[in-house]
């Protein structure tokens, strides 16, 4: 959420970043409510000053006088009801409008409409050329019998799938790799609830919007996380911290779902794009400090790039433009990884810097060290997503044999192996 007193400042800053990011919110609206509601609340204040003078000068009145001040006492309790539900009728549409209101983008975010117009930043590591005709993920799980892909399917319906064997191993090597990774880097492991309140999905910017994309439980109204970042961020949500606390960093491995609505024909092949998967996430709660943030940005995405060039997997960072951006974020970077089988880079990260939009929605703060309250700012980035970064490893380190080599820095959770071979 945005500061109220920021859009009164400046509309037209938040009139150009919604539409730069392709939300459809009123500001003028939201300002015309806002205007009603302060006059309503500032007759209400004045109100209840005037309540409290009669109440204490009744008492020293002379009769006839008592009875003239007790009857304007009870007009001035019929008006107070009158603005008390005037204030019930326009709060809640205030408080709509308000969670519909995107940050506006960080000046260095390039303007676009959409994922095709992200800006490369920078390239790493070497795109394999094959000297043998290659195979891709599924066919290359299907033969080394680590993948099944029809049997997910049969029982879960579409992009569901097993991970069998070596296949279930890798998956498994490839997130603990990157959770130790994230330990020496002194972030603090966490094991997180996957089962969230909707006060959770809000806070954090996914409620309202992603509604659609979620598994919820009606029922129990919980909702299935499509990330650990919720749960993270949520941690602290409600309380005041202090300021030696921060910045709190955390790494959380969790399973993670998505209903993927509206990509019914995209990506339906393989593992890209799947309803279940599990993830590796990182987030800071930081202080508000836009440098800090900058630099917490450049850090949670280092810290990214590091596991994939561990790995040896090519990849991009780039630049996500506005019609690309989240509601909240200021920012975000993505790294995209080389898949042969797309014949192209594929995201496999996103790196997202949000300020207070996230905090003041939860009501996440810290008192400095002059004794002032303030919001604290968040981010996150995934550290590993498998089994999608599953796709460049298989398809990238297969051999003409139709074994694969595994990974250098995955050998010491495969017992050391070098191959996944036939069995």
């Amino acid at each position: 959420m945005v500061d109220i007193k920021q859009i009164r400042e400046n509309p037209q800053l938040f009139k150009d970043g919604a539409r730069a990011k392709k939300f459809d919110v009123n500001i003028d609206d939201l300002l015309a409510i806002d205007s009603t509601l302060l006059n309503v609340k500032k007759k209400l204040q004045d109100l209840t000053t005037e309540k409290n003078r009669l109440g204490k000068e009744i008492p020293r009145l002379a009769e006839t006088e008592k009875q003239k001040a007790l009857k304007i006492l009870g007009e001035l309790k019929t008006l107070e009801a009158e603005l008390n539900d005037k204030i019930k009728e326009l709060q809640p549409q205030f408080d709509a409008l308000m969670l519909e209101v995107p940050q506006p983008p960080s000046p260095e975010v390039p303007f676009g409409e959409d994922d095709t117009q992200n800006v490369e930043l920078r390239r790493w590591g070497a795109i394999r050329q094959f000297d043998f005709e290659y195979k891709d993920h599924i066919q290359l799980g299907t033969a080394l019998n680590l993948i099944d892909v029809e049997r997910g399917v049969k029982l879960a319906g579409t992009r569901n799938y097993f991970l069998k064997g070596d296949g279930a191993l890798l998956h498994r090597a490839v997130l603990q790799f990157a959770l130790d990774f994230m330990i020496q880097k002194g972030y603090t492991p966490m094991v997180v609830p996957l089962l969230m309140r909707d006060e959770a999905m809000r806070g954090t910017g996914y409620y309202p919007g992603a509604e659609e994309q979620t598994y919820r439980m009606e029922r129990d109204e919980l909702n299935l996380v499509g990330t650990a970042e919720v749960p993270l961020t949520a941690y602290h949500s409600g309380e005041l911290l202090t300021e030696e606390m921060l910045p709190a960093k955390f790494v959380a491995m969790s399973s993670c779902f998505r209903r993927e609505a509206g990509a019914a024909g995209k990506d339906t092949y393989g593992l890209y794009r799947i309803h279940q998967f599990d993830k590796v996430e990182q987030v800071i709660i930081g202080e508000n400090d836009e440098a800090k943030s900058i630099a917490y940005h450049q850090e949670i995405l280092a810290n990214s790039e590091a596991v994939m060039q561990a790995l040896n997997l090519p990849y991009r960072v780039v630049n996500v433009c506005t019609g690309d951006l989240g509601r909240g974020q200021v920012q975000k970077f993505d790294v995209e990884t080389w898949m042969p089988s797309r014949k192209g880079f594929g995201e496999t990260h996103s790196a997202s810097r949000f300020y207070e939009f996230q905090a003041r929605r939860m009501n996440l703060r810290y008192k400095t060290a002059g004794r002032q309250n303030l919001f604290c700012h968040t981010l996150n980035n995934t550290v590993i997503a498998s089994p999608r970064v599953l796709i460049p490893i298989l398809e990238l380190y297969q051999n003409a044999d139709g074994s694969v080599t595994i990974p250098q820095a995955l050998r010491p959770y495969m017992n050391n192996r070098e191959k996944i071979e036939a069995q």
